[in-house]
Parts: C-alpha cells; sequence; structure tokens
C-alpha cells in the first residue's frame, strides 16, 4: 500500500501519465487499503491477547506450527474435544485423513477427503507449510520423520501428512490437558 502510495506521490510531482480521475481513485484505494491495514492490526493483537490469556491456546500455541490465530480458530470452531475418541476422529473431523478405497482385505489409501471443517483445516495446512519450508530449508532434525518424508515425498505431500499428524497432536493436547513435548530423535 504504501508503495503505490509513494508511486502516486512520485507521479504526481514528475508529471502527470496517469489521467486525473484515474490518480484520485487510486488514491482513495490506497487509502482505504491502508485504513484495512491498521483494521487487521488491531484485530491481530486482539487475537494474541486472548490466546495468551486462555489456558488451552497457550497450551496449543506450544505446538509447532500453530499460532494464536489457529488456537483461536480451533477453540472456537471445533465441538468440545470429548466429542472424539481418539486423534484421528479429530484429524477425519478435520478433512486431513486419507480417503480409503479398500476391497477384499487388500488396503488402498488416496488423497485427503477434504471432506471436513475447511477453516481449520486450512489453517492448520497454512501453519505446519512454514514448518516444512524452514526444515527444507535449514534442514529437520536429523533422523527425524519430518526428515525422512522430506527425503522420499513432495513438500506439499509431507506439509499435509504433518497438518494430520499435528491434528492429532491437537486433540491430545486438549484432551489430556498438557503442553506439546517435542518428540526425541533417537541416534541411529
Amino acid at each position: 500500500v504504501s508503495v503505490l502510495a509513494s508511486l502516486l506521490d512520485e507521479e504526481e510531482e514528475l508529471g502527470a501519465s496517469l489521467p486525473g480521475a484515474a490518480r484520485v481513485m487510486l488514491q482513495v484505494m490506497t487509502g482505504q487499503l491502508a485504513r484495512l491495514d491498521e483494521e487487521v492490526a488491531l484485530l491481530d493483537k486482539e487475537i494474541a491477547r486472548r490466546a495468551r490469556e486462555d489456558e488451552d491456546a497457550r497450551r496449543l500455541m506450544t505446538i509447532p506450527g500453530v499460532g494464536p490465530i489457529t488456537a483461536t480458530a480451533l477453540l472456537a470452531l471445533a465441538p468440545p474435544i470429548e466429542t472424539f475418541s481418539r486423534g484421528r476422529d479429530f484429524a477425519a473431523w478435520l478433512g486431513l485423513t486419507p480417503r480409503q478405497h479398500s476391497s477384499g482385505g487388500r488396503e488402498k489409501l488416496g488423497s485427503i477427503s477434504k471432506m471436513g471443517e475447511r477453516t481449520l483445516r486450512r489453517l492448520l495446512i497454512i501453519g505446519i507449510s512454514a514448518v516444512v519450508l524452514h526444515a527444507s530449508r535449514r534442514g529437520a532434525p536429523s533422523g527425524s520423520w519430518l526428515e525422512q518424508m522430506l527425503a522420499r515425498k513432495p513438500r506439499m505431500l509431507v506439509t499435509v501428512a504433518l497438518a494430520n499428524k499435528t491434528a492429532r497432536i491437537v486433540w491430545a493436547v486438549l484432551a489430556k490437558k498438557e503442553d506439546y513435548r517435542a518428540p526425541v530423535v533417537l541416534a541411529a
């Protein structure tokens, strides 16, 4: 927004190559965008404040890839965690489990079903994509599940698989009322 506003100011100083009506409209639009940016910043601060005050949200934010927005959205949009008997049920409710095409004792798993809660699934995948991107650029812990998956599979598939895993961890953290503890990687 500020770049566009500065370009409009420069153009005004240099001599108009933009028609006057277009310049006026663009200035109005940049003003509106600047106000929206301020409102979004205020809402982000409010969400972060509420997340810090809520015990379950603080617990969820100990999980890598889960920030204040995802934590508060999980608490607001998901049904009570007691509704789900295990983590896989919660991940399936989010639409993060593989679709099954099994027959005759032969198990075939396809892509994720995407049949669940779209907003929470999207927030989890966005948060986990940052974790996977960081791990692919800087390296995952040696011997970890993430390192092994990144070595064998495409990054987006790893992201969705880790989002599935994270959904199960979210269920466990909320069901047990404990902070997340990272798994210990054993030396090979």
